[in-house]
C-alpha cells in the first residue's frame, strides 16, 4: 500500500556554536541551567556530548537523517513504498496519527533503556512548551508546544544549548512515523521519561499542530534562569506569565530529581561527585539526588535536610523552602510523594497543552481507558468470614432484583399465568390423590 512522507532540503545546517548540555528542565542564560542535561557518548548505552569541536556535531550539517531535524517550511509532499520509513500518514482531520503515536512511544521507551537520555527529553518538551504568553492570542505568537524548537534560530536561544542532542536521538523515530508532527513527538518523549522513571502516570493528549517556518519561532528571553537576584520572583515572573501558579511551579521543580550539571558547560555544580563518577553515561557532573534518573520526590526531602554536599541545589532551588508560599508545597511534597506524583502529573499535562493548537480540537487520547467490565459473581467472595452483605453485593442484587422488574422497597410483580399453572397442578394433585 502507497504510503506518504516528506522530503525535506537536507543541506539546511545546524548551530555551530557551542552547545552546553546543561539539562535545566527550563534555564535562561548559558551560565544559568535549572537542570543539566546527561551527555551522550558514543557508547549505544551512554549519553553523549555535542560542543562545536565535536566531531559528532561537525557531522550533523551533513547527515541525511540529521538535515531533517530543520525542516523547510515548504514541505514537497511526495508517495513512497511501504517498505520505507513510516508506516501510514496522518488522516486529513488529525494533526498526528494515533496508531503512530502509540508505536513511536514503544520506540522512545528502547531509546530510554539504551540511551538513558530521560532528562534531556524532558527537558526538550518543556523548552518547547514553556515559551507560552497567555497574554498573546494569537497562534503561534503566543509561543507554546508548536514543535518550534526544531528550527535552528530557537536552538541557538542560550537556554536550549545541548538540546540538539535530544534532536538527534527522536530523528530516526520522526522519520519512521511521519505521522506524528514534531509538537506530538516532544511532548511524547517526555512524559514517557518520567514515567519510564518511575514517575506518575501523565494524562496526555495529542495532536498538536506544528508551525511551518522559523519566522513562527518566538523571540528569546522566555524561559526562566537558574540564579537570579530574586529567585522566587523570577520563578512567578515567567510561570505566571505561563498561566501556572505556586503549586504548580513547585510540582514543576521536583522533576530536578532527574538529571545532573556539569560546571564547564553550565556555570553550576562540581565536574564530580560520588554519585555521578561511574555514570550511567559519560561520568561527571553533580546530581540533584542519589539516584538521578529515578523519579520520586527525593528533590524535595534532600533539599529540606541538606546533608549532603555532593548534591546540587541552585538558588531556585533553595527558594522553594525559602518562600512562605512555595514553602507549604515543597513540604508537603518532602513528606508524601503521592501528593507529589498526583499534583506533578496535572501541572506537567497542563504546561505540555500550552499554546497548542490541536487537531481535532479536543485533541487525541492513545492511552485505553475501556469501561471496566462487570465483575463475576462469586458467592464465597462476598460470604466467607462476612458477617453482613457487602455494598457491593448489595448494589449487585439490587440490580438483578430490578432487572426482573422487582425494588427492593416494592414486591415484585405477580405473574398471573404461572399463579394459575401452579394453582391448576395443585388441584389436580389433591384430586389424584382423594381419588385413590
Amino acid at each position: 500500500m502507497a504510503e506518504r512522507a516528506f522530503l525535506t532540503p537536507s543541506s539546511l545546517p545546524l548551530p555551530s556554536q557551542r552547545t552546553p548540555t546543561t539539562m535545566a528542565l527550563f534555564s535562561g542564560a548559558a551560565s544559568a541551567r535549572i537542570i543539566p542535561s546527561v551527555s551522550l557518548s558514543s557508547s549505544s548505552r551512554s549519553f553523549f556530548s555535542l560542543s562545536s569541536s565535536s566531531p559528532s556535531l561537525q557531522c550533523l550539517r551533513s547527515s541525511p537523517r540529521i538535515s531533517h531535524l530543520f525542516l523547510n517550511q515548504r514541505r514537497a509532499e511526495v508517495r513512497v513504498s511501504s517498505g520505507g520509513y513510516g508506516t501510514v500518514s496522518a488522516p486529513k482531520s488529525f494533526a498526528s496519527d494515533p496508531d503512530q503515536l502509540k508505536n513511536a512511544r514503544e520506540d522512545i521507551k528502547e531509546l530510554l533503556r539504551s540511551k538513558f537520555c530521560h532528562p534531556i527529553l524532558i527537558r526538550l518538551g518543556w523548552h518547547d512548551a514553556g515559551t507560552y504568553n497567555k497574554n498573546i492570542e494569537e497562534w503561534p505568537q503566543r509561543g507554546g508546544a508548536n514543535g518550534s524548537l526544531r528550527f535552528e534560530i530557537e536552538l541557538k536561544h542560550a537556554a536550549n544549548a545541548g538540546l540538539v542532542n535530544a534532536l538527534k536521538l527522536l530523528q530516526p523515530i520522526k522519520e519512521k512515523y511521519s505521522g506524528v508532527t514534531y509538537a506530538d513527538l516532544f511532548q511524547l518523549a517526555g512524559a514517557t521519561a518520567v514515567e519510564e522513571a518511575g514517575g506518575p502516570k501523565l494524562p496526555m493528549k495529542y495532536g498538536r499542530v506544528d508551525v511551518s517556518k522559523p519566522e513562527q519561532c518566538p523571540e528569546e528571553g522566555r524561559l526562566p534562569d537558574a540564579g537570579p537576584p530574586s529567585p522566587a520572583d523570577h520563578l512567578r515572573q515567567v510561570f505566571y506569565r505561563m498561566g501556572l501558579n505556586d503549586k504548580e511551579i513547585v510540582a514543576l521543580s521536583g522533576a530536578h530529581t532527574l538529571g545532573r550539571s556539569r560546571p564547564d558547560r553550565s556555570g553550576w555544580g562540581k565536574p564530580e561527585s560520588k554519585y555521578t563518577k561511574d555514570g550511567p553515561g559519560a561520568p561527571g557532573g553533580q546530581s540533584w539526588t542519589v539516584q538521578w534518573l529515578k523519579f520520586d520526590n527525593s528533590y524535595f526531602k534532600d533539599i529540606k535536610e541538606k546533608k549532603d554536599e555532593d548534591l546540587l541545589v541552585l538558588p531556585t532551588d533553595a527558594a522553594l523552602f525559602e518562600d512562605p508560599s512555595f514553602k507549604v508545597y515543597a513540604e508537603k511534597y518532602a513528606e508524601d510523594q503521592e501528593a507529589f506524583f498526583k499534583d506533578y502529573a496535572e501541572a506537567h499535562a497542563k504546561l505540555s497543552n500550552l499554546g497548542a493548537k490541536f487537531d481535532p480540537p479536543e485533541g487525541i487520547v492513545i492511552d485505553d481507558s475501556p469501561n471496566p467490565k462487570a465483575e463475576k459473581f462469586v458467592a464465597a467472595k462476598y460470604s466467607t468470614g462476612k458477617r453482613e452483605l457487602s455494598e457491593a453485593m448489595k448494589q449487585k442484587i439490587r440490580a438483578e432484583y430490578e432487572a426482573v422488574g422487582g425494588s427492593p422497597d416494592k414486591p415484585l410483580q405477580s405473574n398471573y399465568f404461572l399463579n394459575i399453572m401452579i394453582i391448576i397442578a395443585v388441584l389436580a394433585l389433591l384430586t389424584s390423590l382423594l381419588g385413590n
